[in-house]
Protein backbone atom coordinates (compact mmCIF):
# COMPACT_ATOMS: atom_id res chain seq x y z
CA UNK A 1 0.00 0.00 0.00
CA UNK A 2 1.59 3.42 -1.32
CA UNK A 3 1.83 6.30 1.65
CA UNK A 4 -0.32 9.01 1.82
CA UNK A 5 1.22 12.58 0.88
CA UNK A 6 -0.29 15.76 -0.34
CA UNK A 7 -1.09 15.52 -4.27
CA UNK A 8 1.53 17.62 -5.53
CA UNK A 9 4.47 16.28 -4.00
CA UNK A 10 3.24 13.10 -4.61
CA UNK A 11 3.15 12.75 -8.04
CA UNK A 12 7.03 13.15 -8.84
CA UNK A 13 7.33 9.58 -6.32
CA UNK A 14 3.85 8.12 -7.43
CA UNK A 15 5.51 8.02 -11.10
CA UNK A 16 8.64 6.76 -10.07
CA UNK A 17 6.69 4.04 -8.21
CA UNK A 18 4.34 3.68 -11.50
CA UNK A 19 7.37 3.17 -13.38
CA UNK A 20 9.28 0.83 -11.25
CA UNK A 21 6.10 -1.58 -11.52
CA UNK A 22 5.87 -1.93 -14.63
CA UNK A 23 9.68 -2.31 -15.25
CA UNK A 24 9.28 -5.17 -12.63
CA UNK A 25 6.52 -6.67 -14.50
CA UNK A 26 8.20 -6.30 -18.00
CA UNK A 27 10.98 -8.74 -15.78
CA UNK A 28 8.13 -11.19 -14.33
CA UNK A 29 7.98 -12.32 -18.17
CA UNK A 30 5.79 -9.64 -20.03
CA UNK A 31 8.00 -10.02 -22.86
CA UNK A 32 6.06 -11.85 -25.13
CA UNK A 33 7.41 -13.84 -28.55
CA UNK A 34 3.65 -12.87 -29.91
CA UNK A 35 0.16 -11.80 -28.61
CA UNK A 36 -0.59 -15.82 -28.02
CA UNK A 37 2.93 -16.82 -27.47
CA UNK A 38 5.05 -16.52 -24.42
CA UNK A 39 7.80 -18.77 -25.25
CA UNK A 40 7.76 -21.79 -27.22
CA UNK A 41 9.40 -24.90 -26.57
CA UNK A 42 12.14 -27.06 -28.80
CA UNK A 43 14.66 -29.73 -29.01
CA UNK A 44 18.00 -28.84 -28.86
CA UNK A 45 20.32 -31.94 -29.38
CA UNK A 46 17.02 -34.13 -28.05
CA UNK A 47 16.69 -32.09 -24.91
CA UNK A 48 14.05 -29.70 -24.35
CA UNK A 49 14.36 -26.31 -24.78
CA UNK A 50 12.55 -23.01 -23.95
CA UNK A 51 12.96 -20.05 -26.65
CA UNK A 52 12.12 -16.83 -25.40
CA UNK A 53 12.74 -13.20 -25.52
CA UNK A 54 14.97 -11.54 -22.74
CA UNK A 55 12.13 -10.01 -20.29
CA UNK A 56 14.43 -6.77 -19.86
CA UNK A 57 13.08 -4.01 -21.56
CA UNK A 58 16.63 -2.39 -21.68
CA UNK A 59 18.26 -4.93 -22.55
CA UNK A 60 20.76 -4.09 -25.56
CA UNK A 61 21.69 -5.46 -28.74
CA UNK A 62 25.00 -7.49 -28.44
CA UNK A 63 28.25 -5.19 -29.81
CA UNK A 64 28.83 -8.23 -32.93
CA UNK A 65 25.35 -6.98 -34.17
CA UNK A 66 25.16 -3.27 -33.65
CA UNK A 67 27.51 -2.25 -37.07
CA UNK A 68 25.92 -0.64 -39.22
CA UNK A 69 27.64 0.08 -42.32
CA UNK A 70 29.73 -3.49 -43.13
CA UNK A 71 31.89 -3.30 -46.42
CA UNK A 72 30.49 -4.51 -49.46
CA UNK A 73 31.43 -6.98 -51.33
CA UNK A 74 30.85 -9.01 -49.00
CA UNK A 75 28.69 -8.28 -46.77
CA UNK A 76 26.05 -6.76 -49.53
CA UNK A 77 22.23 -6.84 -48.34
CA UNK A 78 20.51 -9.88 -49.83
CA UNK A 79 17.02 -9.54 -51.54
CA UNK A 80 14.03 -10.43 -50.42
CA UNK A 81 13.92 -13.72 -52.51
CA UNK A 82 16.69 -15.57 -53.35
CA UNK A 83 15.13 -18.01 -56.14
CA UNK A 84 11.55 -18.49 -57.25
CA UNK A 85 10.13 -21.35 -55.38
CA UNK A 86 12.31 -20.57 -52.26
CA UNK A 87 10.17 -19.37 -49.00
CA UNK A 88 11.61 -16.32 -46.97
CA UNK A 89 10.57 -16.84 -43.76
CA UNK A 90 10.46 -14.52 -40.73
CA UNK A 91 11.04 -15.29 -37.07
CA UNK A 92 7.46 -16.67 -35.86
CA UNK A 93 7.80 -19.40 -39.27
CA UNK A 94 10.90 -20.54 -37.76
CA UNK A 95 9.84 -21.33 -34.18
CA UNK A 96 7.23 -23.16 -36.01
CA UNK A 97 10.12 -25.19 -37.70
CA UNK A 98 12.33 -25.48 -34.50
CA UNK A 99 9.08 -26.94 -32.85
CA UNK A 100 9.18 -29.67 -35.57
CA UNK A 101 12.74 -30.57 -34.62
CA UNK A 102 13.37 -33.70 -33.35
CA UNK A 103 9.82 -34.58 -33.52
CA UNK A 104 9.88 -34.79 -37.56
CA UNK A 105 12.59 -36.29 -38.99
CA UNK A 106 11.46 -34.35 -42.38
CA UNK A 107 12.87 -30.53 -41.02
CA UNK A 108 16.19 -29.45 -40.04
CA UNK A 109 17.12 -25.85 -39.65
CA UNK A 110 20.82 -25.29 -40.63
CA UNK A 111 23.06 -22.53 -39.02
CA UNK A 112 25.20 -21.77 -41.75
CA UNK A 113 27.58 -19.62 -40.48
CA UNK A 114 31.79 -20.02 -40.67
CA UNK A 115 34.70 -19.13 -37.66
CA UNK A 116 33.75 -18.44 -34.75
CA UNK A 117 30.78 -16.85 -35.14
CA UNK A 118 28.34 -19.69 -33.57
CA UNK A 119 30.75 -19.70 -30.38
CA UNK A 120 30.74 -15.63 -29.98
CA UNK A 121 27.10 -15.73 -30.55
CA UNK A 122 25.68 -18.74 -29.81
CA UNK A 123 22.97 -20.63 -32.50
CA UNK A 124 19.50 -20.85 -32.61
CA UNK A 125 17.68 -23.60 -30.45
CA UNK A 126 17.23 -27.00 -32.56
CA UNK A 127 19.51 -25.45 -35.58
CA UNK A 128 22.35 -28.00 -36.23
CA UNK A 129 26.07 -25.64 -37.50
CA UNK A 130 27.00 -26.27 -40.80
CA UNK A 131 29.35 -24.19 -42.11
CA UNK A 132 28.89 -23.08 -45.56
CA UNK A 133 31.94 -24.13 -47.31
CA UNK A 134 30.81 -28.04 -46.32
CA UNK A 135 27.77 -27.46 -49.08
CA UNK A 136 30.91 -25.48 -51.50
CA UNK A 137 32.44 -27.40 -54.09
CA UNK A 138 34.99 -24.68 -53.80
CA UNK A 139 36.01 -26.23 -50.18
CA UNK A 140 34.43 -29.68 -49.76
CA UNK A 141 34.68 -32.69 -52.56
CA UNK A 142 32.08 -33.69 -54.44
CA UNK A 143 31.65 -36.99 -52.25
CA UNK A 144 31.81 -35.24 -49.18
CA UNK A 145 29.03 -32.58 -50.39
CA UNK A 146 27.08 -36.29 -51.50
CA UNK A 147 27.61 -37.34 -48.20
CA UNK A 148 25.63 -34.60 -46.62
CA UNK A 149 22.71 -34.89 -49.26
CA UNK A 150 22.21 -38.65 -48.84
CA UNK A 151 23.33 -38.92 -44.96
CA UNK A 152 21.95 -36.03 -43.09
CA UNK A 153 19.63 -34.89 -45.49
CA UNK A 154 17.60 -37.45 -47.07
CA UNK A 155 18.28 -37.35 -50.81
CA UNK A 156 19.12 -40.81 -52.89
CA UNK A 157 21.38 -41.37 -55.81
CA UNK A 158 19.58 -43.62 -58.75
CA UNK A 159 21.12 -44.68 -61.81
CA UNK A 160 23.57 -41.40 -61.41
CA UNK A 161 20.74 -38.60 -60.74
CA UNK A 162 19.78 -36.93 -57.65
CA UNK A 163 16.19 -38.21 -56.02
CA UNK A 164 14.92 -35.66 -53.73
CA UNK A 165 11.58 -37.06 -53.02
CA UNK A 166 11.96 -38.17 -49.45
CA UNK A 167 14.29 -35.25 -48.87
CA UNK A 168 14.28 -32.59 -45.92
CA UNK A 169 12.97 -29.52 -45.63
CA UNK A 170 16.12 -27.45 -44.94
CA UNK A 171 15.76 -24.41 -43.04
CA UNK A 172 19.01 -21.87 -43.58
CA UNK A 173 19.64 -18.48 -41.74
CA UNK A 174 23.22 -17.09 -41.28
CA UNK A 175 24.20 -13.37 -39.76
CA UNK A 176 21.53 -11.39 -41.32
CA UNK A 177 20.00 -9.61 -44.28
CA UNK A 178 23.90 -8.67 -45.32
CA UNK A 179 25.13 -12.58 -45.26
CA UNK A 180 25.47 -14.13 -48.19
CA UNK A 181 26.73 -17.72 -46.28
CA UNK A 182 23.24 -19.23 -46.27
CA UNK A 183 22.10 -17.85 -49.93
CA UNK A 184 25.27 -19.28 -50.94
CA UNK A 185 24.34 -22.89 -49.78
CA UNK A 186 20.48 -22.28 -51.11
CA UNK A 187 21.94 -21.68 -54.82
CA UNK A 188 24.26 -24.42 -54.62
CA UNK A 189 21.39 -26.23 -53.39
CA UNK A 190 19.26 -25.56 -56.30
CA UNK A 191 22.25 -25.98 -58.56
CA UNK A 192 22.06 -29.56 -57.50
CA UNK A 193 18.68 -30.13 -57.78
CA UNK A 194 17.18 -29.59 -54.35
CA UNK A 195 13.17 -28.66 -54.87
CA UNK A 196 12.87 -24.76 -53.97
CA UNK A 197 9.85 -25.73 -52.31
CA UNK A 198 11.81 -27.69 -49.54
CA UNK A 199 14.00 -25.07 -48.96
CA UNK A 200 13.52 -22.43 -46.68
CA UNK A 201 15.61 -18.77 -46.10
CA UNK A 202 15.18 -16.86 -42.99
CA UNK A 203 16.77 -13.80 -43.96
CA UNK A 204 17.07 -11.78 -41.05
CA UNK A 205 19.27 -13.99 -39.37
CA UNK A 206 21.18 -13.95 -36.36
CA UNK A 207 21.18 -10.36 -36.68
CA UNK A 208 17.09 -9.96 -36.32
CA UNK A 209 17.37 -13.10 -33.85
CA UNK A 210 19.52 -10.83 -31.52
CA UNK A 211 17.55 -7.69 -32.09
CA UNK A 212 14.29 -9.33 -30.65
CA UNK A 213 16.60 -10.92 -27.44
CA UNK A 214 15.58 -14.36 -28.49
CA UNK A 215 17.03 -17.39 -26.77
CA UNK A 216 20.45 -18.72 -28.66
CA UNK A 217 22.34 -21.67 -26.68
CA UNK A 218 26.33 -22.63 -26.86
CA UNK A 219 27.00 -24.36 -29.95
CA UNK A 220 28.50 -28.43 -29.70
CA UNK A 221 32.51 -28.89 -29.97
CA UNK A 222 31.46 -30.85 -33.19
CA UNK A 223 29.98 -28.57 -35.50
CA UNK A 224 27.78 -29.97 -38.04
CA UNK A 225 28.90 -33.73 -37.20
Amino acid sequence: MLPTMPLRSGLPALCCVLAALAHAQALAGEVRISHDLPYAEVLHEGKATRIERNPDTENMLDPDFSLTSRPCPPYCIQPMQLAPGVETIGELELIGYLRQVGRDDAVLVIDSRDGDWPLRSGVIPGATSLPWQRLHPAHASAGEIADLLMLRFGAARQDGLWNFESAKTLVLYCNGPWCGQAPTNIKQLLALGYPPHKLKWYRGGMQDWKMLSLTTVAPTTKQGD
